[in-house]
């Protein structure tokens, strides 16, 4: 069972909302970041670093530091402004016609300890220390997390009646062409029923953001340990998150491109492939995986696909039937000697939105030898594997749209 409650959001007045509400820190550079931030854009907290000229350490004290500084700065303007009372919020994307509807809630930090919160991802300490400073210094949560949730009908009514009764806080398109839609849910009846509705689910699920998840449950740790009168209901035993109901998400496929072919011209690594694969060359137009185990590969100029053959992979395996499993295992590993992914600079990850003409653009480039897509993962598959307390190979889910970072802040000071 897990443990949520409403909270007094900090975000945008409305006029604000498109300007402040920016991409999250980890999918631009600091470069990025600089050449899109506006005035108001909730990037000169997230990614602070571009604030300097030239840009600055983003791990460095002073890059820190003016987080702070911009975070209360834009409270004094005016720019974020906190709600009198406790509430829920729905928070829903459209992209490509197609809209999800999330709740916007905090969960509490001991739920994620336990494993009534699953991952599904490794996490590098690195990066949940940096998240960790963040967290530590604004004492809020800045960012949110993306959850997903099993679905649930009564829910799915109260989301709808709220839409369908009031108008948006928020609703604008982004730069990206997606669209963000937000509404307060101010009947307390309401918030009161979505609490006692999830005190009964089993468990919710990491979906995307799982640096900032572990992060914000080992800050919440930390102040238990501080607190010798610790009760477990404070502020900061809670963190943001967003969540959505499963059967309303969409997993894109996550591609890889590797920099060499281990020593082997193009044709020995066709003639290799063959080993484990059905190899058909497909030509110059670019080609799609077409289900489960089949393969697009960018190699020399042109398309091929490669079909896993039967024997080869496990599909009573929550991870053994994983296609970023199969190439991992039969290519980046046998064949091209390519055997940590977390830690190999001969291989770089690409996210599906970005499209297959970005692998071939790379490979055409010569940055990059040759290119592989795969097929996307299911839901389904990301909960049986949560659930049985696996964990997914690196850079296997890429989820979209995004969350946008601003629309509402968790700060543990009401």
């Amino acid at each position: 069972m897990v443990r949520i409650k409403p909270f007094c959001g900090i975000r945008p007045p409305r006029q604000h909302a498109a300007e402040v509400a920016s991409r999250p820190y980890d999918v631009l550079n600091s470069a990025e970041a600089k050449a899109e931030a506006t005035e108001r854009s909730l990037l000169h907290i997230i990614k602070p670093e571009i604030d300097f000229d030239p840009i600055a350490d983003e791990h460095s004290k002073e890059v820190y530091a003016k987080a702070m500084e911009n975070f209360r700065a834009w409270r004094e303007r005016g720019w974020l402004e906190q709600d009198p009372e406790e509430y829920y919020y729905i928070y829903a994307q459209t992209m490509e016609g197609r809209t999800q509807y999330g709740l916007a809630m905090c969960c509490h930090f001991e739920d994620y300890l336990s494993g009534a919160i699953k991952k599904h991802e490794l996490t590098r300490p690195d990066k949940e220390e940096d998240r960790m400073i963040h967290v530590r210094n604004q004492q809020a949560n800045i960012e949110p997390v993306f959850f997903a949730y099993p679905d649930n009908a009564e829910i799915d009514a109260l989301v709808a009646d709220v839409v369908k009764n009031n108008e948006p806080d928020y609703d604008f398109t982004a730069e990206d062409g997606f669209g963000h839609h937000f509404w307060v849910i101010r009947d307390k009846r309401i918030n009161d029923r979505i609490t006692e509705i999830f005190a009964s689910i089993p468990a919710l699920y990491v979906a995307d953001g799982h640096h900032r998840t572990a992060a914000a449950a080992r800050v919440g740790a930390e102040c238990k340990a501080k607190n010798p009168d610790h009760r477990g209901d404070e502020e900061y035993c809670y963190f943001l998150a967003v969540t959505f109901p499963a059967g309303q998400l969409r997993i894109i496929d996550y591609n890889r491109v590797v920099k060499d072919l281990n020593g082997l011209t193009p044709a020995e690594l066709v003639e290799r492939l063959g080993e484990n694969f059905v190899v058909e060359e497909k030509g110059e137009a670019i080609y799609q995986p077409s289900g489960l185990h089949n393969f697009s590969m960018y190699l020399d100029g042109r398309w091929w696909s490669l079909t896993a053959k039967p024997g080869t992979y496990d599909d009573n395996d929550p991870i053994g039937v994983l296609d970023v499993t199969v190439l991992s295992n039969l290519v980046l590993d046998k064949v091209l000697d390519i055997k940590d992914l977390r830690t190999s600079k001969r291989i770089d990850f690409v996210g599906g939105i970005r499209g297959l003409g970005e692998l071939k653009r790379r490979v055409d480039s010569g940055e990059m030898q040759a290119a592989f897509a795969l097929y996307p993962v299911s839901m389904k598959q990301l909960i049986d594997i949560a659930d049985t307390g696996n964990i997914m190979p690196p850079k296997t889910t890429w989820f979209e749209p995004k969350l946008r970072s601003g629309v509402v802040i968790h700060s543990f000071e009401k």
